[in-house]
């Protein structure tokens, strides 16, 4: 019987089942759910039954009044505004029934072994949410008879996954994520070696994915309103649609996007690139920079080194990790998709089932952490050579990075890596999270230059590098490229 996690993000559910023999990863979504947004936290009553997830959000524009999409985020007994048979259910028993279902589909295959829920962080934010939010839980885990092995903060589970890319648990660790109604940031610090626990913790209210989706239906709305003399507002069957297209856009990362509405007259049609969408969404993203910043202490005037891990919703928002780097935040790791939920997956596969449910603690620490201590993402090299090449082409003498050349000339060796380390050409800051691994090595002989690994110990393989060469380095998420050059020295005229 599988394992699974499934982590409780209003903004779109994720569930994940671990092999039991080889532990392998494996999403589990229901049909249509699929993909960080997919299966987000709503309820919709057509008059008759309940549906949830995609179903739900299909109707969210069409019918708003017969939809309830911040239960989760409100979990308690108080009322939902939803009407069902003339009475109000409490946000609570919305949520029993959404996770019902969500249980059904899972269990659709088969039973579960064990299952660890990963739980946003504001359910965490004092004892008093913690007792009223994770006891609501628990009680809907008895009912439901959930083989219920544990419950993690959910930015503590995302870095237990074991598919993170390396990165330094000796500085602190801020997790970016955007749910449907805020965006939470929480900061872990090295409590032991190899263990990052919650320290703090921050939610934006009203920089969700609701919001912004909002946000980016009215500006995108407006334009192609403009641009054909059409009003999506005109019915909310075609708002519906419209707001899919706007969905799908921010999703997909494309360079643009053609919005089209079908009418019994005509086609509409609009292109909207992502330079619009970035601007429609800058203060957005600026906001939640910022809320980030707040966060971190800050040492002699200047934010403490650390890094930023964001979710895949997270990365989702258009220009979010320049916008971190160019703050001074330039550590930007990206989460594998489904994170917290491998995390919790993986948390339950280390306990048993709860005997009793009120006896089941409530981790803030990320598990697995050391794990990774020793791994660092692999370097690639690429060499691309210029048009000439041979005898007649004069030796570098500059190797050029970022717009700034370095002198190889009076040099029998020259690295090139991660700053800090003792290189004579440090490469750019996104490189610090890769790893100090990140290092090339070229050597001086017969008057040429020759690419070296830096764990090399002889020349075999090696490749000559000649003016008009590029390198191209990549190390995780992080990537540069060092442009050879020849610098012929200045004559002055007497």
């Amino acid at each position: 019987m599988p394992i699974y996690g499934i982590a409780l993000c209003d903004a779109g559910f994720e569930a994940v089942a671990l092999g039991t023999n080889d532990g392998e990863i494996k999403p589990v979504q229901p049909e249509g759910g699929e993909g960080p947004l997919g299966w987000m936290g709503l309820a919709y009553h057509d008059g008759q039954k309940f549906w949830f997830g995609r179903r739900a959000e299909d109707a969210w524009l069409v019918h708003p009044r017969q939809v309830s999409h911040n239960f989760w985020g409100r979990l308690s007994r108080e009322t939902a505004q939803l009407a069902v048979a003339g009475k109000h259910p409490s946000f609570s028993q919305l949520a029993y029934y959404f996770l019902r279902d969500l249980q059904d589909t899972l269990t659709a295959a088969g039973p579960m072994e064990k299952v660890a829920l990963a739980v946003p962080g504001a359910y965490l934010k004092d004892a008093a949410t913690e007792d009223e939010k994770i006891g609501l839980l628990l009680g809907m885990a008895a009912e439901l008879k959930l083989p219920l092995a544990g419950v993690v903060d959910m930015a503590c589970a995302s870095l237990g996954d074991p598919r993170v890319d390396y990165f330094d648990s000796s500085l602190p660790v801020l997790v970016v994520d955007v749910h449907l109604h805020g965006a939470e940031i929480t900061l872990l610090r090295s409590r032991r070696e190899g263990e990052l626990a919650r320290e703090g913790f921050s939610l934006l209210p009203q920089s969700g994915y609701a919001e912004l989706l909002r946000h980016v239906t009215t500006s995108m709305g407006n334009r192609f309103l403009r641009h054909t003399t059409f009003d999506i507002l005109e019915d909310g069957r075609i708002e519906q649609a419209f707001y899919r297209q706007c969905k799908q856009f921010v999703l997909s990362r494309a360079s643009e996007h053609r919005f089209q509405i079908n009418t019994a007259n005509r086609a509409y049609e609009l292109t909207a690139t992502r330079e619009q969408l970035a601007a429609d969404t800058a203060a957005f993203t600026q906001a939640i920079v910022a809320g980030a910043q707040a966060l971190l202490p800050r040492v002699g005037g200047r934010v403490e080194p650390c890094t930023v891990a964001l979710s895949e919703r997270t990365a989702l928002l258009p220009g979010i990790a320049a916008r971190f780097r160019a703050a001074g935040l330039p550590r930007v790791l990206r989460l594998p998709s489904g994170a917290a939920a491998t995390g919790a997956a993986r948390l339950a596969a280390q306990r048993p089932v709860a005997a009793d449910l009120s006896e089941i603690p409530v981790d803030t620490v990320a598990p697995q952490v050391a794990e990774r201590a020793g791994r660092k993402a692999d370097l690639s090299l690429r060499v691309l050579k210029g048009r000439s090449s041979g005898d007649g082409v004069p030796p570098p003498t500059h190797a050029i990075c970022e717009g700034l050349g370095h002198v190889l000339n009076g040099h029998a060796s020259f690295t090139i890596g991660v700053r800090g380390t003792g290189v004579d050409l440090p490469l750019p800051e996104d490189f610090i999270a890769a790893g100090s691994n990140c290092r090339v090595r070229l050597e001086r002989d017969a008057g040429r230059w020759w690419l070296l690994d830096e764990d090399q110990t002889d020349a075999a393989g090696r490749t000559a590098m000649e003016a008009g060469d590029r390198l191209v380095l990549r190390c995780g998420d992080a990537e540069s490229e060092v442009l050879f050059a020849h610098c012929a020295p200045a004559h002055h005229r007497s």
